[in-house]
């Protein structure tokens, strides 16, 4: 099963369906599966703590690192200029891996500004300790002032799904070439109306529902990153790459609310 790839602004490839790893129970089994399912791009992140299930998992897939794209994400304690160096350093070492493919700000820092963090993730980026860099969860105000810095901020990683659907910001950042990562893609299915729209479509492409949510926003050009330490879900996840919507029922999706 072929698993699309998205350009980012520094002409490097990243698959569209990613495995999330927040949370999981027994993260190195779950991360596993999912690389023998056939992802190929892990989300991780410094609070997740899941850099070592991902670096075992690697390690015991037999898959070759750079076949891997890992996304991983500094928290709010080493966004000042003099931390970013070192816990990318220290990402490297827990990952096992000689460099990493996207680094973003977890969440707007308010002590920190933008500039100082992704100036020291520049550098970085630079030195070839990451192919590329980027921001979670920032507003459009907040994506206008790290664009200002004319780095090469390639992603964006947003909550969204059914219920909560920022277009702004997914607008606002593809009018900016910025890639966007729907994180909780899953988690909400919106009102009554849009639940039954679900089970209807899911009827009518023999998949589950979350399939359906998943090739929706496959459909909208968003990488999207759902999560499980169930087998059978990560593989059903997976599945959704087969799905084909039609031009009608992404409409329809669009519309429900």
């Amino acid at each position: 099963m072929k698993n699309p790839t998205l350009q980012l602004p520094t002409n490097i490839q990243v698959p569209q369906f990613g495995f999330g790893t927040y949370g999981l129970r027994d993260g190195t089994k779950a991360i596993l599966h999912a690389l023998k399912t056939g992802y190929r791009h892990l989300d991780t992140a410094d609070n997740y703590g899941s850099h070592e299930n991902c670096a075992e998992a690697i390690e015991k897939s037999g898959i070759d690192r750079k076949e891997i794209f890992i996304t991983t994400k500094l928290d709010g304690s080493t966004v000042s200029k003099d931390k970013v160096g070192p816990a990318i350093d220290r990402f490297l070492k827990e990952l096992k891996t000689d460099f990493i493919d996207l680094v973003l700000i977890h969440w707007p820092s308010r002590s920190v500004p933008t500039t100082e963090t992704l100036t020291a993730m520049e550098a970085a980026r630079q030195a070839g300790k990451v192919r590329a860099i980027g921001v979670s969860n920032f507003s459009v105000a907040q994506m206008k002032e790290a664009l200002a810095t004319v780095f090469p901020v390639s992603n964006n990683q947003i909550p969204y799904n059914l219920q909560h659907r920022p277009d702004d910001i997914v607008e606002f950042c593809f009018a900016n070439n910025v890639t966007v990562t729907a994180y909780s893609p899953v988690k909400a299915q919106g009102d009554a109306k849009t639940r039954q729209l679900l089970d209807e479509l899911a009827k009518k492409y023999n998949c589950t529902k979350e399939e359906i949510m998943l090739a929706w926003l496959m459909e909208k050009a968003m990488i999207v990153i759902p999560r499980s330490s169930n087998p059978k879900h990560i593989e059903t996840n997976f599945h959704s790459l087969e799905i084909g919507l039609s031009a009608e029922d992404v409409k329809a999706l669009d519309q429900a609310t």
